[in-house]
Order: C-alpha cells, then sequence, then structure tokens
C-alpha cells in the first residue's frame, strides 16, 4: 500500500491521470481538482485521515454540501469527482478499495432530501437501547434534532449556558457564527432535562464543561459520531430510508410548513439565508417566532404520544 502524505502531489497526479487516462479538457480537470480539493478541506476539518473515508464518510459530506444550499447539478458533478478521485486512489494503490463506488448520484430535478414520518421518527427514538448508559442523550439529541432543527455542527456545538429550558428556547450559532433562537418543545425540554441530570454524574474533560451533548469520555461529540447515531437508530427501527441528521431538519421544516406555520418562521428558526431572503427575517419578534412556531410544532399536535 502506498503512503499518502502529500496532498498536493496527490492533486497533482490525480489531474495528470484525468489528463493522460481519462482525456478530459482542462475546465473539466480543473472543476473535479477543485471538487476534491474542497473534500479533502473537509476531511482536515473533521480529523478524518483519507484512508479512514467510508461510504458513510462521504454521505455525511454530501449532506453538508446540502446543508449550505449547493444545487443538485452541483452536487451531481462532485459525485462524480469523487469516484474519480477514489477510483483513482484504489488504483494506484493508496487505498484497498473505492469507498465512493456506491456513492449515490443525486437526481436532477430532485431537490429535497428524503422525508421521515412522525411515525418513522417514534419508532427511531423507540429503539433506543435502555441497557445503554447513553440512552438519556440520545433521546435528547434526537428530540433536539428533530424538536428544534439543527444542523449536526449546531447540535454537538449546543453550549448549557445557552439553553434555556424555563423559557423554553435556545440560543443556537449557526453558519458564518451567526445567532439565532430556536424554540423547543415541552418533549425536547423534558428530554434535555433528563439528559442533564445523567450528565451530571459524568467526568467532563476539560474545556467542554459548557458543551450540553457529550460522548462517554465526558468530551464533545463529533459530528460523524453523531451521524453514526441517527444511521444506527434508523436501521434499529426498519426505517430503509436514506438517513443523516440532516433527515431529521428537513423533516421537521417539512412538518411544520405541511401544518400550516408561517414560512418566514422556519426560515429564520433553521438559519437559513439566500441572496434574495437574507435580510426579511430580521425584524421578527421572539416571542411572535416563538409562538407561531409552537402552534403547528409536530410534538405538540394532539393526540401526539411524544
Amino acid at each position: 500500500m502506498r503512503n499518502i502524505f502529500d496532498i498536493d502531489r496527490l492533486l497533482d497526479e490525480y489531474t495528470t491521470y484525468l489528463l493522460l487516462e481519462k482525456g478530459l479538457s482542462d475546465n473539466t480537470r480543473e472543476g473535479y481538482r477543485r471538487d476534491v480539493a474542497r473534500m479533502l478541506s473537509w476531511l482536515a476539518g473533521e480529523a478524518k485521515p483519507l484512508r479512514e473515508v467510508t461510504l458513510d464518510t462521504l454521505r455525511l459530506y454530501l449532506g453538508d454540501l446540502h446543508d449550505v444550499g449547493i444545487a443538485v447539478r452541483s452536487q451531481a458533478r462532485i459525485v462524480a469527482s469523487l469516484r474519480s478521485f477514489f477510483g483513482f486512489l484504489s488504483m494506484e494503490d493508496y487505498l484497498p478499495a473505492n469507498p465512493a463506488e456506491l456513492l449515490e448520484t443525486p437526481r436532477l430535478g430532485l431537490h429535497l432530501p428524503e422525508v421521515l414520518t412522525l411515525g418513522e421518527i417514534d419508532s427511531m427514538i423507540a429503539s433506543i437501547d435502555y441497557s445503554k448508559e447513553e440512552c438519556q442523550r440520545d433521546r435528547a439529541m434526537m428530540e433536539v434534532l428533530y424538536g428544534c432543527g439543527l444542523r449536526v455542527s449546531e447540535l454537538i456545538g449546543l453550549e448549557i449556558s445557552r439553553t434555556y429550558l424555563d423559557d423554553g428556547f435556545l440560543i443556537v450559532r449557526g453558519k458564518g457564527n451567526k445567532e439565532r433562537m430556536v424554540p423547543m418543545s415541552e418533549t425536547s425540554i423534558e428530554e434535555i432535562k433528563g439528559w442533564l441530570a445523567d450528565r451530571e454524574r459524568m467526568k467532563v474533560k476539560p474545556g467542554d464543561e459548557n458543551i450540553l451533548f457529550l460522548n462517554r469520555r465526558g468530551g464533545r461529540l463529533t459530528r460523524q459520531r453523531a451521524f453514526q447515531i441517527v444511521k444506527g437508530l434508523a436501521e434499529a427501527a426498519g426505517v430503509r430510508k436514506t438517513i443523516s441528521p440532516h433527515t431529521l431538519r428537513h423533516s421537521f421544516a417539512t412538518h411544520l410548513l405541511e401544518g400550516g406555520a408561517n414560512l418566514r418562521a422556519i426560515q429564520q428558526m433553521l438559519g437559513h439565508e439566500s441572496i434574495a431572503t437574507t435580510q426579511i427575517y430580521i425584524h421578527l419578534d421572539a416571542s411572535t417566532l416563538r409562538s407561531d412556531i409552537l402552534a403547528y410544532h409536530p410534538r405538540n399536535s394532539k393526540g401526539n404520544g411524544g
């Protein structure tokens, strides 16, 4: 197995391969190289060695691309780039296999990820193994991911000092280091209270004392671990859809919209911004936002057992 240590050299080798073996145009080669370089930068930020990349790692990466608004057509090109790059690494004996070989190409015209039903979400939560010490943490995580519509990066960065259980809202630091208020359902509040009671008995790593969700060793969770937890619960519940933490966020927004909630309130709650709509949410009153969201919150619907 050849060593992977010089990323710039590896990219140069890959670009040469695209020219000599594939005969791709200058523009296509540069596009593929940019796609791969961006993925490698993301891996570095996740402290994920290239040799340890799996299909699930790449799916998580694509989920992040979707979350920042990368168009489906661009996602399809990126998938082609990743398949090509990892195929090259496998062929040149840098990797034993191509982890991108089964990576699904987003269908053009399909702009939204899959949506879970409330029953499927409840089944995932019900599948949590109560014999494990982290069971209450996982219940709270699932409720916050779904019931508050958070990005996975926002979930793992949640701070206890910004969790206002008595007032029923969180302060979340989202993309661009921007903060927003996120209302919580009663179910989310109760599950967090249960987790905080368990958390008090843990030995917390220095520096993570204010982090809400911790791993069994008392340190903050990684995005990869949160992804594994959600995916594992889906498998245990028999949910056969393509699942990631983003699926819960999108399902929550979809359920709110279908229930009749105000679109602008949903967009502000989720921290969505676009060139056309960046400024239109800023002046919504916080109390109005919370009452509007909770009036249509799936967890507050009549007949829901929580």
